[in-house]
């Protein structure tokens, strides 16, 4: 464990020296939370009677006894939601991608591998570098949505629809999970290729899923819920398992010290 927190510890000194990662641990989660305040706040006073209209049925029954602007809320509250799963995808994208290839442009990695420590305290080490700057970054922005939501005019039932249980489940459970998968996703790509770009471009890939559930939701095929999380849930923990699985089968210490060049 203590070589897993020293290797954390020189991650984040060097990782975060770099204006590209910086920009994306800090300025994106704030900008991810700002839009749908944003939002909200605009829409406080307008009259969406007309728009509730063209919500799906299931959710327009949901809404219950809402006002037409509360359940439109609701529903924006609920797109909302995307982004804060697309932040633990994200951030850690920009890190584990540089995490071994960066290091090999700078020459740091051969006297790193030559150490007695294994492969699977290297990566774990790595992943978690990568992987708990954005769980926090996601957790500090949705605990400032909830905060300045019913300050910027958000009626009580948004506030509330707010700790329900597909929330709590997609921050704090799919949330971590996500922050797994593409740490354990950008670190196989980053050990097969020799540019930190080039990892960096091609570890964005795994962001395309989540998409798929955004044009879902806008479309209305999709429509977020306890139950959709619980699936994507487990597919999260098999995805994780493989991944892991197989980056530790995918890095080559021998290669990287010989071919690399």
């Amino acid at each position: 464990m203590e070589r897993i927190l020293t290797i954390i510890d020189k991650e984040w000194a060097e990782v975060f020296k770099n204006r590209i990662v910086l920009f994306t641990v800090g300025f994106m989660p704030l900008m991810f939370t700002l839009m749908p305040l944003a939002i909200l706040f605009f829409s406080r006073n307008s009259d969406m009677s007309g728009d509730v209209a063209d919500l799906p049925p299931s959710f327009r029954a949901a809404c219950g006894e809402m006002s037409a602007g509360a359940c439109m809320q609701v529903f924006l509250v609920n797109q909302f939601l995307l982004l804060f799963m697309m932040m633990p995808l994200i951030i850690p994208v920009a890190i584990a991608a540089y995490s071994i290839v960066g290091e090999k442009t700078t020459r740091s990695l051969e006297p790193l591998l030559a150490t007695p420590i294994t492969t699977i305290e290297l990566l774990t080490a790595k992943s978690l570098a990568a992987a708990i700057p954005a769980i926090l970054a996601t957790w500090i922005c949705f605990a400032v949505f909830v905060i300045a939501a019913p300050i910027v005019g958000a009626a009580p039932p948004v506030v509330a629809s707010l700790f329900n249980p597909m929330w709590s489940l997609a921050v704090f459970v799919a949330g971590p999970l996500m922050a797994i998968m593409a740490v354990n996703f950008a670190v196989i790509v980053s050990s097969r290729v020799t540019d930190p770009r080039t990892a960096e471009q091609t570890s964005a890939v795994i962001i395309v899923p989540l998409l798929g559930l955004v044009f879902g939701q806008l479309a209305g095929v999709i429509v977020l819920n306890a139950q959709l999380m619980l699936v994507v849930i487990s597919l999260l923990v098999l995805a994780d398992v493989g991944l892991i699985y197989l980056g530790a089968r995918l890095f080559q210490r021998e290669a990287i010290l010989t071919k690399w060049k």
